[in-house]
């Protein structure tokens, strides 16, 4: 199964992207509605196109960093958002960044990861977060694909993952997904142990 970076810059340039909502994912939308502190160093991994690093600058937080191995990706949010600081912008692993962040937001990327590497994911996202820092997102609550992304799971599975990590606040179906994902995603919001 090739996930290299040449075969998410390919997915990009030729749009080959159905996962992409084309705009914020309304449960992210009503989490970030609730946000006070704009001063939040936040880290979206994965980011793809990153509506949701569009509506978090946007909406006053400038201290929004996403990571993504594609370039494509990357340019794209920069074309859409041109005062988007340029350094926020980082083409690299996600797995080999070391800085810390208050919030790191999980959409599609967890799903998108080799599922041989999401224990590594958890632990990951634990060293990156600032102590009482929080994962939120959205994870699949549904089987999916076993031979490409995206890749399924649930509730149970995941727990296994994050529980040696952190303190599970919130893990349940999202409420308010888009019509085609209703019932097959959860909302979660994890804080660091």
């Amino acid at each position: 199964m090739d996930l290299s970076e040449k075969y998410w810059d390919t997915r990009y340039k030729i749009d080959d992207i159905a996962w992409d909502l084309g705009q914020v994912s309304p449960p992210l939308k009503d989490y970030f509605d609730q946000l006070v502190d704009k001063n939040l160093k936040i880290l979206i991994p994965g980011c793809g196109n990153s509506y949701e690093a569009e509506y978090l600058f946007n909406n006053g937080f400038k201290n929004v960093f996403v990571v993504d191995v594609s370039k494509t990706a990357l340019a794209n949010l920069a074309q859409r958002v041109p005062n988007f600081p340029k350094d926020q912008l980082i083409h690299q692993d996600f797995f080999s960044l070391n800085s810390t962040f208050d919030l790191i937001i999980e959409q599609t990327f967890f799903c998108a990861i080799n599922p041989s590497l999401r224990s590594t994911y958890a632990k990951k996202v634990e060293s990156l977060l600032v102590p009482d820092g929080k994962l939120v997102g959205l994870l699949f609550n549904a089987p999916l694909n076993n031979d490409k992304p995206p890749f399924g799971g649930n509730k149970a599975e995941y727990l296994n993952y994050f529980n040696p990590y952190f303190k599970i606040n919130t893990i349940e179906e999202a409420h308010n997904s888009i019509t085609p994902r209703m019932g097959r995603e959860l909302f979660i919001q994890f804080h660091k142990k």
